[in-house]
This record gives C-alpha cells, structure tokens and sequence, in this order.
C-alpha cells in the first residue's frame, strides 16, 4: 500500500544498473557506525575534519551562508519534511478551550508561518496549511482549496474569535487574564526543546496566547517524553493542550493514500486518543469515509481520487487538530572525500540508499544522528521515529520501493505481473486459492465462484536471514496471517487486537479475497483494490516479511500473554513495555518463548497446513534463539548490513556488512540513484508596478524544464489566472492581457511559479508580489496586512517535494507514512 498523489505529467523511472566492482562485496563498507551528536554545530566541524563522514540531521542554514563554511563539505539540500501543531480537542469536565472548533481555527491566525519560514528557517522552507505543502506533488491537486482559506498572520482576528467563544461559554476576564468558573484557563504547551526552530515556535505562540489573556504552562522535552505525554496519555486528563510536532519522510512517494488518514482521520489511531478505548477520542466519521476511500483504492478514476483528495484535505484544515505550519528544506552535511549520496526527495541525504552506495577511502562509514534510540524497534508497529527508521532501512530489504527521484513503484525483491478489470469488472478466483479464517485458526479455500477487483503474480527473490536460515514461502504466508489476524477482532474477548495496528490493519483485511501459492517463490494474490497506475496495484497487494516468523511468533505470544505492547499506546494504558528487540531484556523475552516452542516441538496455527517437517521448526528456533545469545539482541532481517550493537553508554550502534553469497544486490547496484537533473527557475523578471487591468509580462528562465505552471492572485488571495505552458524557448515569455488581469485588486498582489521535468517528479517553486495601481504613474496605498513580501522575500526554492516504508507483519501492510521526530 503506498502514498502518492496524482500528478498532471508522466515521469520516467530510471532503472538502477549494476556496477561490476566485485563478483562477492554487497556494500562497499565493511560497517557503518552511527554515534549521536545532539549539538548540530558539534557535528558540522566533526564532518569538516573528517571524524565523520556525514550528518543525519539538518544543519542551520547561517552555518553555511558562505564558501568558507562550506570548506571541506558537500551540502544537500533536501525538503521532505514539516512542522504542525497538534492541538487537544477532548471534552472534559475542566475547560479546555480547544474543545471549541472555532478556537482551533483561529490558531490558524495566531501562527506567523512566513516567520517561521523566514526568520526560524533562514528562508529554507515554505508556509503551508494542510498536510500538503508547496513542495508535495498533490499541492497542484489541492491548490485552490488551499488559497481560499486565505490564511495570513492576524492575532486581532485570531483573539476577537476566542474572545466571542470563551464569552459565550461565560469565561471572563480578571486582570487581563481568561477565567471561568472562579479559575484561570490555563493551557499546557508541550514544546520540543531538542529541536531550535520548534522550541522557537512555542516560545511565539505561548507569548501569542498569554498576550491574549491565556495562563501559558510550558512544558519542555523530547520525542520520549513526548511518547509518554502526549501520545501515551488520555487526551481528557489535559496533560498537554498543544504541542509542536515535526515530520520526516522514509521515502519519496508518488501517490500518496496514507498522509489524509494519518494526520487528519481517527481511524489511523494517529488522532488525540489513538483509538485506546478508555481514553477520550476524538472522532470524524465524515473524514474517516473520505481518507479509507483513498486508502484502498475506492475510486472510478483519478479525477474521482482528485476530489477525495480536496474533499478531506477541507475537513482537516476546518477541524484544526492538527495545524500545519512550514514544510522544511534540510541542508544535509558530507564529508568531501564521500562520493556514492543518494540525496532521496522524501528522505534526503539519509535515505536507505545512502550507506548502501556510499564510498571513500575509508572502511567504515561513521554517520552523525541526532538521536540514537527513540520509540521502539519492532516490525509490527515499531520504527515511527525517523532515527530508527534510518538504521532499520539499510538492515532490511522490502519486496517493493518508491524510485528517489519519481516516486513511482519499482520492485526490489522480485518481479510482478499485474491483471486488473478495475475500477468496474471482476475477475474469478481458482477454486483452490486459500485465505486465513481467524474464528477457525485455518486456511480455507475461497468460497465458490469468489471474485476479485485484481490479480497479481509475484516471483519472489529470496535470500537468507541474518541469522543464516534461509527466507521462505512460509515467511511470506505468516505475514498474511499476521494482517488477517491482527486485523479482524473476531469477539471482544479477542486477544490478538491492538489499539492502533488493527484500525489500519483491518482496512487491508477488507480488500484481501486470497492468494494462491504457485511454486517455493511464487503466489498469486488477489485484491478488491483499484488504481490507474499498476504500480500501485502490485504494491498494495505485495506480501513480504522483513523478519523470521519465528520471531513473528514469539512477539505475537508475548503480548497475548500481556508481558509487552506492540504499539506505544500500551506503554500507557496497560502499563507494559512497547516491545523493543534491540533491547537486551526484550530480545530475552523472545528467546525466552523461542526456546520453548523448541522444546515443546510447537508449529504455530499458520504453519500447520504449510509444512510438515518438525527438523524446519527446530533449526529454526535454534538459529535464532543462538543469534540472540551472540548479539544480545532479536533483530533479525535480510538487508546489506546486520545490527552488530547498540551501546546506550556511548550512544552508538553499529551495523555490518550481510556478506552472504544469497544476497542479491552487489555493490554498486543502486548507483544509478546519485545523481540527476532538477528542475530549476533561474530567473524571473516581472514589472514591479502594473496598472489596473494592464497586461502583464513575465519572463522566466528555468533549466531542466518541460513545462511551466504559474498561479496569479489577488490581494485578497483569491485565484485570478492560471495556465500551464510547454517550455519550447528560454527564457519563456508570458502575456497576460487585461481582460486575464482585471481580478487582480488595488494593491499587493501574488505569483506562484512551478518549473516542471517529465522525468524528475519535483517541481522548482517561485514565489514573488507586485502592486497593481489605478494610475500607472502613482503608487498604490496598500494595507499592512495585506503586504505579503518584503522587497527582497521573492524566493526560489530549489530543492522541493518531499513516510513509510514500515514492514508490518509482511509487505501486504507496507506504508509510506511520515515519522515523528
């Protein structure tokens, strides 16, 4: 399953080939070490004389305002990320003021996004309101939606809102200080001191709300303490009212179906109350519909997806829950004797690919982190932070990929052949296709004359595991057990159900008609699920696993036993470890059932009706039990690198090269993926003064560019012209006759510019203001507020488009979502 947006140009996937280094060597380092470095300045100098060899974190953009701070680095820009507000709805007995929908809004007002931008991010960023951001390819899709809220800073507009709620709930006010009921409201803001620009943002808007007569509690920390907070506490005890969220992404994705039900649908378990049934939740079912629909392909056509898309993306930024503010361009740090960055438009400088095809003189690659340790280390709903996710993406190997630079789907492990008669007909099942029935512990054939949506026939490359076993059709076929059965709750006395895995679970579990082994490394699988691009098809459908079953097995037995989590809403509302298997005592818990079901000779329900030989079961405990023992930990996968250790007393981890001979990809295989060509606006000249319904001149050039797509809106940022323009001269020039130009008002006016590539999916962004006047001769009289440029702010932004490769059970729950950091 995958995350993508539709986009208006056809892109080309560039194919990696392989580079013949060496018949043997799967990576050109013998290990990769991560060490963390809190201190951004610490790591940048650290880089530059070579202790290390790169930077897994951006690096202020005034440290690197000149050549003489770029001596000795090469520097990436990289957009993929974001910042959001994550606001507290729940309805308690004591006031909370964000119960009222329209307070949320108003928010809305009280941020300063070009602040942001241009002061807290030095410019490397752009303002956005919904999930979507200028540097997304659904942003196009979305655009006028957007545009018509007509967000601008305006605190007056923001406190006469709340004002006129909280009177009508019959606050007052006492030394310019809200109270209701004899106390004062009081809000407590969870601000993230390990990261400056957010520590930044509530700083502002604390003082924004307690100049507006709020008590402001500041309560400062990290993503621990904030998995613990905000995200493991019951929204109705009022531990936080607001908190200051970040995102990164995994990957670059083309469609993205996950985004809308992640950040704004309760069904996603990422909404206040993560779906823990004691805790208060908020819900939509409204937005649920709209965001599932979009998720399993429950659409005709793309124009259909189109409006799923703008229909959700309104509910959200009405609703107000989570509030975004900027999408971020990271400048990633390199050593100059490092050659081989795969610079990923989602991921960035740290995406999978970089220490997988990164080179130097050196043996071991040494990468500089943020955070060594954050969340927990588990396949099933383990690895939501981007710390762990960066590390995890070069010990495993998933079944399929987005391309870097497109972010269209590509096999990684395997080949696909897909059939479809969507979004209307139905294709028949064979009578001997098999699914897993959870009320009778079995694999049942399909019923008769079962039909599917689509079919689609994976060839499969195994290799072995870590630990020496070699991967099997067995893996495969538990992944899909683990999502049928995690995913249905059968009664309420159920056990295998988990707060947040079986909501997302379960809307896989509805598409899911059968599969039917063909051979030791075929199945065909078939799907109710639709999309107009078959990438996408094969995607959703793809079953895979990136650990033993075994291991599968043994966590899976621990929490029905009720000795650790599977999800961090656990850690809160039963009081348990979020299973974690790089850490010692958890990876104890594991051997601990491994070595039982060895010597009670146990075959797991899945397994019964697939093998017969209790010798497989056997070496199969055994080797993974005596991989625990060895490593002092359960992480057990397929990819290049195997965890060797983590040292929480040094803050390091690191991993060594898989040089087994089953393992498919040898060095130089992805060097394809480090370098290409991105669209660019190099120069744009437009009148800084037009007069009222003149035509208007605008001349762009770009390079690496196919088409040109420009937006003209009026001072009261309504949309007035928009064309898209095939690139045939250079520079291009564009008239734009009176009768186009007479919306535009007296006063500031908007250009939004996207250069655009067939064959790079991220589009360059310019934006830029002019006043348009009565008299051509005589400015303008313009209002504060509806200034939005200063005279030097018209920015290009160069880098854009940014979640997600997260292997739950198998590949038939893989995701490209965004993670916490």
């Amino acid at each position: 399953m995958k995350l993508m947006l539709v986009t208006i140009l056809a892109f080309i996937i560039i194919i990696p080939g392989i580079m013949e280094i060496s018949a043997e060597k799967n990576s050109y380092f013998d290990s990769v070490k991560f060490i963390q470095y809190l201190d951004e300045n610490t790591a940048l100098e650290e880089v530059r004389n070579g202790n290390l060899d790169m930077y897994f974190y951006r690096i202020s953009a005034d440290r690197l305002e000149n050549s003489k701070s770029r001596e000795g680095l090469n520097v990436f820009d990289s957009s993929g990320g974001s910042y959001s507000i994550l606001v507290n709805p729940a309805e308690t007995e004591k006031f909370n003021p964000f119960s009222i929908k329209e307070n949320r809004f108003a928010l809305n007002y009280l941020v300063d996004r070009k602040l942001i931008v241009n002061e807290l991010m030095s410019g490397y960023g752009a303002p956005m309101i919904s999930n979507y951001g200028p540097f997304d390819p659904a942003y196009l899709t979305i655009i006028e939606q957007l545009e018509a809220f007509n967000f601008r800073y305006n605190p007056t507009l923001a406190e006469e809102t709340i004002t006129k709620n909280l009177k009508e709930r019959g606050a007052t006010k006492v030394n310019d200080k809200w109270q209701i009921d004899g106390e004062s409201i009081e809000i407590t803001f969870f601000i993230r001191s390990d990261d400056p620009v957010r520590k930044s943002i509530g700083e502002i808007l604390a003082s924004e709300l307690e100049r507006i007569g709020f008590t402001v509690k500041k309560d400062f920390g990290d993503l621990n303490k904030a998995f613990v907070v905000v995200y493991g506490s019951n929204p109705a005890d009022l531990k936080w009212n607001l908190y200051t969220e970040g995102w990164n992404k995994s990957a670059f994705v083309k469609y993205d179906s996950v985004g809308l039900g992640q950040m704004y649908s309760p069904w996603f378990s990422n909404m206040p109350g993560f779906n823990v049934p004691d805790y208060w939740n908020y819900q939509n079912e409204y937005i649920d519909a709209i965001s599932q629909k979009i998720y399993t392909g429950n659409f005709s056509s793309s124009q259909e997806r189109e409006d799923l898309i703008q229909q959700a993306t309104i509910e959200g930024v009405n609703e107000s829950v989570r509030i975004f503010l900027a999408s971020k361009v990271d400048q990633y740090v390199v050593n100059q004797n490092v050659h081989g960055v795969v610079n990923d438009f989602g991921a960035g400088v740290p995406s999978r690919f970089t220490p997988i095809n990164a080179q130097s003189d050196k043996n071991e690659l040494v990468i500089g982190v943020k955070q060594i340790y954050q969340g927990a280390w588990n396949p099933v709903m383990g690895f939501s932070d981007s710390y762990s996710r960066q590390i995890w993406g070069i010990l495993s190997d998933p079944v399929s990929f987005p391309h870097p630079f497109t972010g269209e789907i590509f096999p990684v492990r395997g080949n696909w052949q897909v059939e479809t008669a969507g979004p209307d007909g139905m294709l028949d099942l064979p009578d001997d296709a098999i699914i897993w029935d959870p009320i009778s512990q079995t694999w049942k054939t399909v019923p008769a004359d079962s039909q599917a949506v689509s079919k689609v026939i994976f060839d499969l490359e195994f290799s072995n595991w870590h630990n020496g076993q070699k991967m099997d059709m067995n893996d495969v076929l538990h992944s899909l057990y683990f999502t049928i059965e995690w995913g249905t709750q059968t009664d309420e006395n159920d056990k295998t159900v988990d707060n947040e895995f079986t909501p997302r679970a379960a809307q896989s579990v509805q598409t899911l008609i059968g599969v039917k082994p063909i051979d030791e490394n075929t199945i065909e699988v078939y799907v109710d699920y639709w999309h107009f691009d078959e990438g996408e098809i094969a995607d959703w459908a793809s079953l895979w696993n990136t650990m033993p079953w075994e291991i599968f097995t043994a966590i899976e037995q621990a929490v029905i036993d009720g000795k650790v989590s599977l999800s961090r809403s656990g850690v809160g509302s039963k009081n348990i470890n979020w299973v974690s298997l790089i850490i010692p005592n958890d990876a104890l818990v594991i051997q601990s059932y491994l070595d039982e079901f060895k010597k009670e000779k146990f075959v797991p329900a899945p397994l019964k009706q697939l093998e017969t030989d209790l010798q497989y079961f056997d070496s199969r405990y055994s080797a993974s039990s005596e991989w625990i023992t060895e490593n002092d930990h359960a992480v057990i996968s397929n990819g290049p690198f195997y965890l060797d250790s983590y040292s929480p007393e040094s803050r390091t981890i690191s991993v060594s090269a898989f040089e087994d001979e089953s393992y498919p990809f040898k060095v130089g295989y992805w060097s394809a993926f480090e370098k290409t060509e991105f669209p660019k606006i190099t120069k744009v000249q437009i009148a800084n003064l037009i007069q009222k319904e003149g035509e208007l001149n605008i001349s762009i050039e770009t390079s690496q560019t196919d088409s040109i797509l420009f937006f003209l809106n009026n001072n009261n940022g309504d949309l007035v012209f928009s064309e898209t323009i095939v690139v045939s001269e250079n520079p291009t020039e564009i008239k734009i006759p009176g009768e186009q130009t007479k919306g535009l008002g007296i006063g500031a006016n908007d250009l939004k510019i996207f250069a655009m590539s067939n064959t790079v999916l991220k589009p360059d962004f310019y934006s830029t203001s002019f006043l348009v006047t009565e008299n051509k001769n005589q400015l303008p009289e313009v209002a504060p507020d509806k200034i939005q440029f200063t005279e030097n702010e018209g920015t290009s932004l160069w880098f854009i488009l940014p979640v997600i490769a997260i292997i739950i059970a198998g590949s038939i729950y893989i995701k490209k979502r965004k993670s916490s950091n």
